[in-house]
């Protein structure tokens, strides 16, 4: 059987972190669940230091130091067949993985990306959030030769084999442009799947802003030219 490693970065989301992983865990899969607390001030280290649940292992952070170095301490731990990132803020639905996964399991796939724009059912919020993505999505796919439609995904799977091979430097949001340019440069079997997705507005804890957004412009030309 098939076993994940679902990979799951925290900072500072105390109102999610109990119910994402209750979600995490109800999938029917043989699976290791590990969180990686990056440095949060909001109680979710504490919940999390008491914290005893089965397949779940914790790592701490002693102080933030963004998305990108907390996937990098849990791929470290990765033991599983396929590595799945999971968001903490119950954007992304756990309920997915058998669609995310089902490329990979079947061969047909190194590595495949849950995209919000192929059709499934998703909150409707910020216009320009998605002017954005489609923007560094478009410039992602002329430097890499791919036709993604969703770069900048929360939700990749891929083979942990995979690891062997990339080296992640990005400490924040930047990591999405850089590997994706990476599973480019190594020919990866990639495919694309449609995922629901629950977006959140930044009264309720969203993260990423607008100084993201020219970051990983930067890091999409960086990664394909300069590393």
């Amino acid at each position: 059987m098939t076993k994940l490693s679902v990979v799951i970065p925290v900072y500072n989301e105390i109102f999610t972190i109990g119910e994402i992983l209750n979600r995490v865990r109800s999938v029917p899969q043989d699976k290791e669940i590990i969180v990686i607390d990056d440095g949060s001030t909001d109680g979710t280290r504490e919940w999390l230091e008491k914290l005893t649940m089965q397949e779940v292992t914790v790592f701490f952070h002693s102080e933030n130091k963004g998305k990108g170095a907390a996937l990098r301490t849990g791929f470290e731990q990765a033991t599983g067949d396929i590595v799945i990132i999971q968001d903490a803020d119950l954007e992304y639905d756990p309920r997915d993985y058998d669609c995310l996964i089902g490329p990979i399991v079947d061969g047909r796939a190194d590595v495949v990306f849950g995209s919000r724009f192929l059709g499934g059912p998703h909150r409707v919020l910020f216009f320009w959030h998605y002017v954005g993505n489609k923007v560094l999505t478009v410039l992602s796919n002329m430097l890499t030769n791919l036709n993604l439609s969703d770069m900048e995904t929360g939700y990749k799977a891929f083979r942990t084999s995979l690891l062997h091979k990339i080296r992640i430097k990005s400490n924040r949001f930047g990591f999405e442009p850089e590997i994706t340019a990476k599973f480019a440069k190594l020919k990866c079997r990639m495919y694309e799947v449609p995922i629901s997705y629950s977006g959140r507005g930044y009264e309720e804890g969203k993260k990423i802003t607008w100084r993201d957004g020219l970051a990983a412009l930067f890091h999409v030309i960086r990664f394909r030219f300069f590393d």
